[in-house]
């Protein structure tokens, strides 16, 4: 079987906001975004029960961001030596992304219905940035990295109500010029009728963000150790499931500072995770009626980047929860859905450069988020049965109470000042038709728009 997939997107987007540092200028920010990505798999039945899968892709991003201190005419303007740093607000990036993968993988049933598995994972990657700024700041950065894996894994059936997986993992990147080796494994037992529960452990390796290693490869990769217990009951109709997990970070990236100007990058962060997942599904209580219920709960704490100690990251909050509701109108073949998300205020920081020493100036909470969201969808039949044709009209809209949702907060220079992060808009509308040929991919199209 051999498979070829192709997408294209462009994307350009443009916005204006007020300029914290002044009362009468804006930040104009603008971002044009190409992106094309290429996916050729070929799957091959070998001799004495040997499978084959080979999988080659191929793609492209660009990136270019561009933001601008402007009057309230909207022309750009500049500024003298006074306030000098205000010039730093005006600027152009250009980042393009070039990927290029082959994957192998070989994998045998060993009688019953163990397996063993074994492949290799080469990622080539071509990476530019182009930085330009006031006055006269014009800088190309770039680099290459040959990223390569080795693997192996095994599903062993120890019992018919117990299994194992066990596997071992070798990468290698160029560029960092670093390796390791993250073993991993885990065990299911099944306790009752479409019930298991399962014990892992794994180590995951990471490879530092492009935007650091741009500036260094004096670094290495981040590392995480995962426990997770787990606990499912799953049958046609119902879902429950409850997840705990620890894990703990090493060799996280820390921000040094040498100046106002530069930073150099280290592995000296550490951090940790812990918490519980809930989740709940039932179509099988009200007909034609469908939802489900999830809760998570979250300890985090992190040093790394310019974080002064271990704190809560600021993209975590501490709880979070959802509730999804479908009802199916067969006559009709229409649908309704309600979505309602809530999540404890996440965390903001402050950070001020004293020298060559970042120091904490403020911190706190946001307010909570709450969001109510509203969509319906039709599936007519359309088109021919036997060609397989699909479709679903689908509109949503997201937020319907209108409630002001506070992300973050900018601070001004001074640090004196600071400036609410919220969405562009508190309500967003989305009307569209979803097609699909020879798999009806009407429930994915519904689904990915909640």
């Amino acid at each position: 079987m051999i498979k070829y997939y192709t997408t294209f997107a462009y994307n350009d987007l443009g916005l204006r906001r007020q300029d914290i540092d002044s009362l009468n200028l804006k930040n104009a920010f603008s971002l044009t975004n190409h992106n094309w990505y290429n996916n050729l798999s070929w799957k091959e039945y070998l001799n004495n029960g040997w499978k084959m899968n080979l999988v080659a892709s191929y793609s492209t991003n660009l990136d270019n961001l561009g933001q601008q201190v402007q009057d309230a005419g909207n022309q750009p303007k500049s500024f003298n030596d006074s306030v000098f740093w205000m010039n730093f607000k005006t600027f152009g990036m250009a980042n393009r992304q070039d990927l290029s993968q082959i994957k192998a993988v070989f994998d045998k049933k060993l009688g019953g219905i163990s397996y063993i598995r074994f492949g290799t994972d080469y990622w080539y990657s071509y990476n530019t940035q182009r930085y330009v700024s006031a006055p006269s700041f014009d800088t190309l950065y770039k680099f290459r990295d040959n990223y390569n894996a080795v693997f192996a894994e095994s599903d062993i059936f120890l019992t018919n109500d117990l299994a194992a997986k066990l596997g071992l993992r070798y990468e290698y990147s160029s560029i960092i010029k670093k390796s390791d080796l993250a073993p991993r494994a885990s065990l299911a037992y099944k306790t009752g009728q479409d019930a298991q529960v399962s014990l892992a452990y794994g180590i995951f390796y990471q490879k530092p963000e492009n935007s650091q290693l741009f500036y260094t490869t004096n670094v290495g990769f981040t590392k995480a150790t995962h426990y997770i217990i787990n606990y499912q009951k799953m049958s046609k109709d119902r879902i429950f499931r409850i997840e705990a997990y620890y894990k703990k970070y090493k060799d996280l990236i820390k921000t040094i500072p040498i100046n106002y100007y530069y930073s150099i990058f280290d592995n000296s962060g550490s951090g940790y995770a812990k918490g519980i997942e809930l989740f709940w599904r039932d179509k099988k209580t009200i007909k034609d009626f469908d939802y489900w219920i999830s809760y998570s709960y979250l300890d985090t704490k992190r040093n790394y980047l310019n974080y002064t100690e271990q704190l809560m990251p600021s993209f975590a909050a501490t709880h979070t929860a959802s509730l999804v509701m479908k009802k199916f109108f067969t006559k009709i073949k229409s649908g309704v859905n309600l979505t309602y998300s809530y999540a404890t205020g996440r965390p903001y920081y402050n950070f001020m450069l004293n020298g060559t020493k970042y120091n904490l100036a403020e911190q706190g909470k946001t307010k909570d988020f709450n969001s109510l969201n509203f969509s319906a969808e039709y599936v007519p039949s359309i088109g021919n049965p036997k060609a397989k044709t699909f479709v679903v009209f689908f509109a949503s809209v997201n937020n319907v109470l209108g409630y002001n949702a506070v992300y973050g907060y900018n601070f001004s220079y001074s640090g004196q000042y600071r400036q609410a992060i919220t969405p562009p808009a508190n309500r967003f509308y989305f009307i569209g038709c979803f097609l699909s040929w020879g798999v009806d991919r009407s429930q994915d199209a519904i689904n990915n728009n909640l």
